[in-house]
């Protein structure tokens, strides 16, 4: 359970980064969003969960 709380924080200190180093960025991502195809946004979903398992399990098991 700590380890869930640890990596909840990492990703608020992450999205957190984002949104103060580069707002204007970020704003222009968003306006972005509805003209990606969902198929296109599923499949970077589905990349990033394997990848973020993938590490995971890469320093569980090192």
């Amino acid at each position: 359970m700590r380890e869930l709380f640890i990596g909840l924080a990492l990703v608020l200190v992450l999205e957190g980064l984002a949104y103060a180093a580069f707002p204007g960025g970020i704003k222009s991502m968003a306006r972005q969003l509805p003209e990606i195809p969902d198929g296109t946004l599923r499949n970077f979903g589905v990349i990033a969960i394997m990848i973020g398992v993938s590490i995971v399990w890469l320093v569980k098991h090192s």
